[in-house]
Formats: structure tokens, sequence, C-alpha cells
């Protein structure tokens, strides 16, 4: 229990805190209340419905009656408990939490589920469900439009677990939530508190919010949030920009279109996909092959790319490419914009990815050649490795004997190229510098306005800082 206060009272930003007796060897009612510094919810989740308790529920039952005379604001009880009712009944349903967690998917049947929640009179309906993609959460919105705590005296939290709900955390205000859950991973797919609120500005979030993405899969290590929102609010424009986990390009269209999206940032692996999705392509883009920005004007999408531009920054004044040799690792949708650059700048390039038909697919469209795989020594000045970090280190026990090594992945931001380039002595670039580069310039596209200088880079690092305390 001493554990527990202390997690309790560190918790920053809270305005309210959960207390999970369940995790306790002997759990407590009376110490969980005990010298608190913001009102709590306390919940004693058993085994079968995802939680840690396995003891008897006349234990749990006398732990939230317990906390109730201890005057805890909140207690949670799930729907499913044979105590439930009397729970309910002793306080007349004010400061009760009737909850249900569905940990299998898909979400489906929120109306019925929500009824039945209703029903008991409880104060607070919580429905955390598991999404099994973006398009699952749409019914947890549908529902949420049909709900008015001012009519029916209800409050309700409406949550998608798992990686393809997290914009359902942040977005709080558009489902119309009493409140949002933040945590260390208590539950599938929670950000820290310390992220929700200074990278997705959750306390600026209203139901009307304007809202703006970034799409990929796998999406959660995204520092374009953290940019982006810090722009919204920098310029002081009512948007926020979240993160989404799609299965599929399709999968998020659907989304997109039924919440209305005012833009997005299109990331691995659905560059090239989104092209079928769009009502035009700029030049540039199609020469590409691939769309990194997505812009909305009313009900016509725009498809652009960034991705150029923000290659090409960080390597202005440090080399001039016109007639180098540039090897280009891998053949992806960041593959594709790189190669075109290059050529654009009068490189010789080569496109050297494991797939040899995907790599001739890629040099034909963008008019470059092809090469091997690890390029071998003395064949390259400028080394661009666009391979995702799960691929490892492309030119493990190769020589680095060229001039610069550009790795455009950033998380980590120390990469095993990036460290092999260096003690090789060649000149490194990180992928931090592109994403910056490039997002300043969807930034600009969706606002008419650059970000102010700096801001996106001083978002990015106090980003790092964090995780790397959280990690």
């Amino acid at each position: 229990m001493d554990e527990v206060r202390r997690a309790r009272d560190a918790a920053r930003g809270a305005d309210l805190v959960e207390v999970r007796l369940d995790g306790v060897d002997r759990p407590d009612a009376a110490g969980a209340l005990d010298g608190r510094l913001r009102p709590v919810i306390v919940t004693c989740r058993p085994r079968w419905e995802g939680g840690a308790f396995d003891g008897p529920e006349e234990v749990r039952q006398q732990l939230l009656r317990d906390a109730m005379a201890g005057g805890a604001e909140f207690v949670d009880v799930e729907l499913r408990a044979e105590f439930a009712a009397d729970i309910i009944r002793t306080r007349r349903g004010r400061g009760v939490i009737v909850s249900m967690h569905d940990f299998v998917g898909p979400i489906g049947s929120v109306a019925a589920r929500l009824q039945c929640l209703r029903s008991t009179g409880a104060e607070v309906v919580k429905l955390a469900a598991t999404a099994e993609s973006l398009a699952d959460t749409l019914d947890l919105f549908a529902a949420a439009a049909t709900a008015d705590p001012a009519v029916d005296g209800q409050g309700h939290v409406l949550v998608a677990m798992g990686p393809h709900g997290l914009h359902t955390r942040v977005l709080a205000a558009h489902l119309r939530n009493r409140w949002t859950y933040a945590g260390d991973g208590v539950a599938p797919g929670q950000l820290p508190s310390a992220v929700l609120l200074a990278e997705f500005g959750f306390r600026r979030i209203r139901p009307d919010t304007a809202l703006y993405a970034v799409v990929g899969s796998p999406v959660s290590h995204s520092l374009s949030p953290a940019m982006h929102n810090a722009g919204f609010a920098d310029a002081g424009i009512d948007a926020t920009y979240v993160a989404l986990d799609a299965r599929d390009a399709s999968d998020f269209v659907t989304l997109a279109r039924a919440l209305r999206l005012k833009g997005a940032s299109i990331t691995a692996p659905f560059k090239v996909a989104m092209r079928d999705h769009v009502d035009e392509i700029d030049p540039l883009a199609a020469e590409v092959g691939a769309i990194n920005t997505l812009t909305v004007h009313g009900a016509r999408w725009k498809g652009s790319n960034t991705d150029v531009a923000g290659f090409l920054a960080p390597l202005a004044g440090r080399m001039a490419l016109r007639g180098t040799r540039a090897a280009v690792l891998g053949a992806g949708g960041a593959a594709r914009a790189v190669a075109v650059a290059l050529g654009r700048e009068g490189a010789h390039v080569q496109i050297c990815a494991r797939r040899t038909a995907q790599a001739v697919a890629v040099a034909r469209a963008a008019g470059v050649a092809t090469g091997a795989l690890p390029p071998p020594p003395g064949s390259w000045d400028v080394l661009v490795n666009t391979i995702a970090p799960g691929g490892g280190n492309p030119m493990a026990n190769i020589p680095l004997d060229g001039e610069i090594v550009f790795d455009l992945v950033y998380a980590p931001s120390e990469t095993a190229l990036l460290s092999q380039a260096r003690e090789a002595g060649c000149w490194t670039i990180g992928g931090i510098e592109m994403l910056i580069a490039q997002a300043e310039r969807q930034f600009e596209t969706w606002t008419g306005s650059a970000p102010r200088p700096g801001l996106f880079r001083s978002a990015v690092e106090a980003a790092q800082a964090r995780r790397q305390e959280h990690a």
C-alpha cells in the first residue's frame, strides 16, 4: 500500500487518480485513501475481467464498501459482479462507475451494451472494448453522439483498447467522455499522462476541435503529434493531431471520412497505397509515386509529398550532389522520394533492396539504376538507409568508405548504422533532421504558414526526453 500511495500522489497532471487494489498483496481501502492529494476512483478488478484479484467476491465487495465509507469520490464495479446492484443502491448511483471490459473484440453492439450499463442507474458508465481496426471504433463515436449527459444525468467513458484505439483516449471530448485514462501501460494502448498532456495537448481539445493525424502501422512511436500539436498551440489554431494505427489504407479512409479529418501525414506502409484514395495528386507526388501528405478541401482529398524537400534540407550546404554516387537502401515509399530527390540534384542513384522486383519497379519509376544489397565498398559517396529498424543494420560488417551516411530511421535516434558510420569517419545525418524538415512543410501546407523557427525541433527534443525518462 505504500507503493500504491506513492504512485497515487506522483500522478503528475492528473485531475482524478484511479487506485487499483487488485494488484496489491494486502489491499486496504482506508490506506488507499489516506492523505490523498486528489480525488480518487477505487477499483479492485477481478481476474475474470482483466484484473489481478483472485480472492473471494465477498472480500472484494467489502473493499469497495470500505472505500465508499472512507469517502472515495468514486468506486468502480463491473456490470457482471453479483453485488453491483447492491453497491449502486447503497450510494443511489452517486459516485459509482459501472464498467464493462471486452478484451477480445471486435467492438460491436455498443448501443446495446451502453443501454444495459445505463439501466443500472450508476453515475458513470464505462465501456472499454478491444478494437480490431480504426473503423471498429466508429461505433463508439456513433453511440456517443446519441448520449446527452446534461439530459440523462449519466456520464460515460468510452474507450477502444489496443493500438487501433489510441485516438479514442486522446479524443475524449469528441466522445463526450467524462474523463480519459492515462497511465504506464496499465491497459492496452494507454498513454502516459505526460505524453497525453504535452504531446497531444489533451486539455486544448474540444468537441468541435479540427482533426489531423499521422497514419501508419505501427505508429505509436511517432514524434509527429508532438510537433504538429506544438505548432497548432503556438499559432492559436483550434486543431489537434492524433496517431492512427490502421490495418490498411481503406481502414484509414473509412475513419478519416467519418470523422472529417482535415489532413494527415501518411507514413509506412501506406504511402503508395494512398494514391488510390485521393481525388488529386500534385506533380511531385505523382513523380515520386508516393504520398506522405493528405490535405482535405471540403469533400476533395489532395495528395502531396514533402519527403523530397525534407530529405534535401539537411544536405543543403554539406555536399554538392551533382555527379556523386548515391546508394539508397530499401524500396518503399521513402526510397522513392529519396531517389527522385537525388536524381533531381544530378546524383547517380542506385536502389539497393532485398526484393529485386520491388527495387526494379522503384528504380524505373524514379529513372535510376538498381544495385546489390549491401552495396560494396567503393561504390558510393552518399548512403541513404530507408529500411525500417526491424530489419537490423543493412550494412553490418561491411566497410563504410563513402562521405555521408544518412539514416532515415529516427527511433532510435542513434542507430547501429549511424554508430558504425561515425566510427568509420563518415559524416552522419539522422532521421530526425528529415522528419522535422518534412513536417514543417506539411504544417505550412495545411495552415498556410510555416511554424515558428526551431519550434518543431524543440518539441521533438522534449518528446525524446520524456520517452527516455519513461523508458
